[in-house]
């Protein structure tokens, strides 16, 4: 143990019980914790007390437990020396939620809030030798019912209204894609903390100047006095030094440092695509009148400048809402981030590398967290620095009414200050925003309630809609007084006046497909927004997941079977779900088909977007769309939903889909009929031809120049032949234009009876050095119309050939003689295999190769829509 300081981790030991005794305790014995940090779900699941609320129907069966009030409990030993120190606090980094901690009888601490890092003095209270820490945990859902009754019911979409007038994880109270798992314990370390001094906060602040040079300040402040100096020492990596200089501490107790760097040999942190992401770290150590170290404390930073423009478009009404990253204005493609799992402690930082390595293998380069979840643990935002992903970030708020009386302030003040304080010098944090979807500011809209935007100084507090005080008046402060990271008042959000809902300002939220009007997927255009923060279509998880949730019981193991639906929880699942099913595809209901028709439903609908959407960002001053994120990335639990990539991190096709879509070199077209009356006023006698059009995209900052190979098949006619090549100039950072005419051998119709050819499309981009840049196979819609050719004329093949330089990998070749939709490859058995893409569309002359690991010897098999099962 140093003389200075001391950390004692209470890890293990803990036990716990349910007070009162219940169906998992009936004696109110004290049981064993696995450890610390946990929950009562996560030690009743080990300790075999309930089932796995993850199979069957199971999640119904452990209720009780959020109903229930809960302790935990830890004897743990102090050596005399720690108490020889000045102070001796301890330290709660998370309690869930609603908690009475006493220490040795004496009750130090009632926590309010699971989000607050929770620090008590105990020096007082703490003995040498054994010391018994108990904390009991009250339901925080009997809590919030009190809450409720006291001060009001308010609107609320997904789980239990109660939620709104309590600061704990909203998505533990059930959401449309969640189970309800009302969670309780010490969800985050608890230590003991004994030291003479301690650095209380360090901020660094840096700024890119116009020579791309960067202005530095790091400033920290010192609790008590026994510290006398610091040193701050600034490297890049673990070895290289860069500057180390000792600072005195000013009167005020703080630490302030300033410098500059020059554009020489400076290296700015990039997003993923762009460029490097350079880290270099900041140590403060802190030091007595001797030159011994009382407390460390290091950061990690990158410099970069990031700007949020909203100017006014050519050509078009509104302003654009776009990100520039060191004077380089990006799309942004990416999705939306959810808590990876319904017990938070078993998010560890494997799994987050595993999920967030997957969003940039899937070339997206933004992910939002979402307010309805929590702020993530540092291994998320870290793995995001290093991996250049920039995070939108949610204050924590959901699909509610929230009320801002003063109990809830005092919560959430410090809350957000904790939250702001911890997350303000990651690099990739580019924006704070608060998540409001479908509610606050669209309620105010739709309801009436008293809403000025012009008002810009009231206090909101005593107005039938309180909760803007939070918005715009505690969270920007907080934000503009404690980082310098851009704030967003709500999202959707199209400031300017305009309503939340308006397509030409802000962000939004397109739930127009699946969720309103359900507009069929091929609107997306007419759907686009600045900035689309949400949108989303279901799909199936892998088979093996939905093995897992039926647990081998076969009788439920069909679309509409109970466990299955309890699988889903998005309110009318059934009705949207075959809506777009029947809309487009001829399908059939047993479970594998239901599943592969689902995924590539989901994957059309979503590539059509990203495609679409892209094709809007069309260089400087016309950035009509600037980013698109998916809704969602990620699932808590085995489930079907939005997700595209499943709680077992098992890709559905619509994560290859898109990632297809945001590939740095893009290609997409649109096919379109137009029907022109041939008489005056007259309905029966017209002409429809159909017209397409090619563009390509380019996310580099240089014009890529490319052959344009434009093909046309007839899926019913093999001598049928088309094609065209051309050169074309793809614009930086930009989309491009690049062919329009006929659709190829469709001829001219005149009466709704003339059934269209089959035609199918296809256009390739390939470079100079005869690379496929991009590829796109158009095909006429809705694929239920098609009648497919016979599986022997098609002439696919598979051919795997083994990579000489490893067992694990696998090299597929697919190849056919006519064109082939929507292939998804799968093994039999239960074993994974992780494949490079799936969704392929297939052109006669373009064998496309697909890798595989895991096959283990097993032949890879191929579903793809007229393969004979529909």
């Amino acid at each position: 143990m140093s003389h200075l300081s001391n950390t004692t981790i209470l890890e293990s030991g803990w036990r716990f019980t349910q007070l009162g005794g219940g169906p998992a305790n009936k004696d109110g014995v004290w049981l064993p914790a696995s450890r610390s940090p946990t929950s009562v779900h996560v030690e009743l699941l080990k300790l075999k007390k309930i089932p796995n609320p993850f199979l069957g129907l199971s999640e119904h069966d452990i209720q009780w437990i959020g109903e229930g009030d809960w302790a935990f409990k830890n004897t743990f030993e102090i050596d005399p020396q720690v108490l020889q120190l000045d102070n001796v606090d301890i330290v709660f980094e998370g309690l869930d939620t609603y908690a009475v901690i006493e220490l040795n009888g004496h009750k130090i601490l009632d926590a309010k809030n699971m989000f607050i890092e929770y620090r008590v003095d105990v020096k007082p209270y703490l003995e040498a030798g054994s010391n018994t820490l108990i904390i009991t945990f009250q339901s925080t859902f009997l809590k919030g019912r009190e809450l409720q009754t006291n001060n009001g019911t308010l609107a609320c979409w997904n789980g239990d209204s109660s939620r709104l007038h309590v600061r704990k994880a909203q998505y533990h109270y059930g959401w449309d894609w969640g189970p309800i798992t009302m969670t309780m314990g010490p969800w985050k370390p608890v230590y003991i903390h004994a030291y003479k001094s301690r650095l209380l906060d360090m901020r660094v602040t840096s700024t890119v100047t116009d020579s791309y040079g960067v202005d530095v300040e790091v400033k920290a402040s010192v609790s008590h006095s026994a510290a006398s100096s610091a040193t701050v020492r600034f490297r890049k990596d673990k070895l290289v030094f860069m500057t180390r200089r000792k600072v005195p501490i000013d009167k005020d107790s703080t630490i302030n440092l300033r410098w500059s760097t020059f554009p020489k040999g400076l290296e700015l942190w990039w997003p993923v695509g762009m460029g490097e992401q350079n880290l270099h770290t900041i140590d403060v150590e802190l030091l007595d009148k001797n030159g011994n170290i009382l407390d460390t404390q290091s950061k990690r930073v990158g410099f970069r400048r990031v700007e949020v423009v909203q100017n006014p478009v050519e050509e078009q009404e509104g302003r654009s809402f776009y990100f520039k990253i060191n004077g380089i204005p990006v799309f942004c493609g990416g999705s939306n981030w959810i808590p990876l799992d319904s017990f938070l402690t078993e998010a560890t930082k494997e799994r987050y590398q595993q999920w967030l390595q997957l969003l940039v293998d899937g070339n997206q380069n933004m992910v939002r967290v979402w307010g309805g979840g929590i702020y993530e643990s540092d291994a998320f935002y870290d793995i995001c620095d290093e991996l250049g992903i920039m995070v939108w970030q949610d204050f924590l708020f959901g699909c509610g009414q929230y009320p801002a009386y003063d109990e809830i302030l005092e919560r959430l003040i410090p809350e957000a200050e904790q939250a702001v304080t911890r997350l303000r010098h990651h690099p990739a944090l580019v924006i704070f925003a608060c998540f409001q979807r479908d509610t606050d500011y669209a309620l105010a809209e739709s309801l009436n309630l008293e809403l000025d935007y012009s008002d810009e100084t009231s206090d909101f507090r005593k107005t039938t809609f309180p909760g803007r005080h939070i918005y715009e008046r505690v969270l920007p402060d907080i934000v503009a007084r404690l980082s310098d990271i851009h704030y967003h008042r709500s999202s959707p959000y199209s400031g300017f006046g305009k309503k939340s809902s308006d397509m030409n300002y802000g962000d939004l939220h397109q739930w127009n497909v699946w969720h309103g009007s359900q507009e069929p997927w091929h609107n997306w255009d007419k759907l686009a927004g600045r900035f689309v923060s949400e949108f989303g279509m279901q799909g199936y998880p892998d088979r093996r997941t939905v093995d897992y949730w039926t647990a081998g019981n076969q009788a439920e193991r069909y679309p509409q079977s109970r466990t299955t639906n309890s699988h889903n929880k998005a309110a009318g699942f059934e009705r949207r779900l075959e809506l777009y099913l029947v809309e487009n595809f001829k399908h059939t209901f047993d479970m594998d088909s239901y599943i592969y028709y689902t995924q590539i439903m989901q994957a059309e609908t979503l590539a059509s977007a990203y495609r679409l959407w892209r094709r809007n960002w069309k260089g400087p001053g016309r950035e009509y769309t600037a980013g698109a994120l998916v809704w969602q990335m990620n699932d808590c639990w085995p489930v079907t939903s939005w997700a595209i990539v499943d709680y077992f991190l098992r890709p559905k096709p619509a994560y290859f889909a898109i990632a297809r879509e945001l590939r740095p070199y893009t290609i997409g077209m649109t096919r379109r009929d137009v029907k022109t009356p041939t008489k005056p006023n007259s309905a029966a006698f017209f002409e429809i031809d159909t017209s397409v059009e090619i563009w390509g995209t380019n996310s580099t900052t240089f014009p890529e120049e490319a052959t344009l190979v434009i093909e046309a098949f007839d899926l019913h006619d093999k001598s049928f032949q088309w094609n065209i090549k051309m050169p074309v100039t793809l614009g930086p950072n930009r989309s491009s234009e690049l062919w329009k005419g006929r659709v190829p051998g469709q001829g001219i119709r005149t009466k709704l009876s003339d059934v269209p050819r089959t035609i199918i499309l296809s256009a390739r981009l390939i470079n100079a050095y005869g690379d496929v840049l991009a590829r796109y196979a158009n095909w006429p819609e809705p694929f239920k119309f098609i009648t497919f050719p016979p599986i022997q004329e098609l002439g696919f093949k598979i051919i795997t050939l083994p990579i000489q330089a490893t067992e694990d990998v696998v090299k597929i070749i697919l190849s056919a003689s006519l064109p082939i939709k929507g292939i998804v490859l799968d093994a039999e058995g239960s074993e994974d295999v992780r494949w490079s893409d799936q969704a392929i569309d297939l052109i006669p002359g373009d064998d496309q190769v697909v890798l595989a690991w895991g096959l283990k010897g097993r032949v890879p098999a191929a579903r793809y829509l007229g393969d004979g099962s529909a």
